[in-house]
């Protein structure tokens, strides 16, 4: 039977903790709704779910959540996921990363966890600049627009996050925007879904820095601009020249990183056994007078 729409007090902290620290506006509330909705699509147990995020505006979701928690250091996020998962493989780790911290200090992390296609869903809210610290340059600002760190262009040329996931090994790869709900809902929940790594990257908006330095407007006017210059992944490559790609663009059944270890310690268990019940035939049933007689004459 299909699921109504979820209270949503039922899965947020009982303090609340509101009103939240994010700008009127801002796409990370429509993130976590998006979450939400998703955990109670495919009615997954509040103390099943580890949210799990690093620094930066979306970094406070976990604040608010009312899951298994854990608010990590900057770029680190995905380092404690993959430790937590390896611990406790039954739950669903989400992280909730910003563009910064998913592709500049956390890059690394994101590459290789990528690469082992570790168990997770892994979600990068990119508003293509640094929100909380001041405006700067993100690895993913496009070149030529405005940062604080950048007052007159970016010249770096930006990260494609789905590319690069795609590229490096995961399973699941999507995209939406924070614009277009209904379908940024529906891909975060096939990656919660999804047997090994999903990344999925909600284009958001950043009106109080982005949209002011680059003259773009307030919220309302990003939110206009994502609906205009984005094209689902379904229509033919021409109406999509110069536009963002919605959609997904990788979904392939492979064995997650956590099977993987899980045969390893299958097959670490079995060759002890093997290598026990050699010594047992070699030694004769009588080992441990054996191990005494050795002792002795020592």
């Amino acid at each position: 039977m299909k699921r109504t729409a979820p209270m949503f007090q039922d899965y947020l902290r009982p303090d609340k903790r509101f009103p939240s620290v994010w700008c009127p506006g801002c796409g990370n509330g429509v993130v976590l709704g998006c979450i939400l909705r998703a955990i109670h699509a495919l009615d997954i147990p509040r103390d099943k779910v580890a949210l799990i995020s690093g620094i930066g505006c979306s970094g406070r979701m976990p604040v608010y959540a009312d899951f298994n928690t854990l608010h990590t250091t900057h770029g680190r996020a995905l380092a404690f996921a993959t430790g937590l998962k390896l611990a406790r493989p039954d739950l669903y780790v989400i992280v909730v990363m910003g563009d910064g911290d998913a592709m500049a200090i956390g890059g690394n992390h994101f590459i290789h966890t990528c690469r082992r296609n570790v168990n997770l869903t892994a979600i990068v809210v990119n508003n293509r600049i640094y929100g909380m610290t001041g405006g700067q340059c993100s690895p993913t600002t496009p070149s030529d627009l405005i940062a604080s760190t950048a007052t007159y262009g970016n010249i770096d040329q930006p990260i494609d996050i789905c590319h690069l996931a795609a590229l490096a090994g995961a399973a699941f790869v999507g995209r939406s925007t924070v614009y277009h709900v209904r379908e940024l809902e529906k891909i975060i929940t096939k990656g919660l879904d999804k047997k090994g790594l999903a990344v999925i990257e909600a284009v958001s908006n950043c009106h109080t820095y982005y949209g002011r330095l680059n003259k773009i407007g307030r919220a309302t006017d990003m939110f206009k601009w994502m609906k205009e210059e984005t094209a689902p992944i379904t229509v033919v490559p021409e109406k999509r020249k110069g536009k963002i790609t919605r959609g997904i663009f990788m979904d392939k059944d492979t064995v997650g990183f956590i099977q993987h270890y899980e045969q390893l310690v299958e097959k670490a268990i079995k060759n002890m056994e093997m290598l026990r019940q050699w010594k047992k035939k070699r030694l004769g049933p009588d080992i441990n007078a054996k191990k005494a007689q050795v002792a002795n004459n020592t």
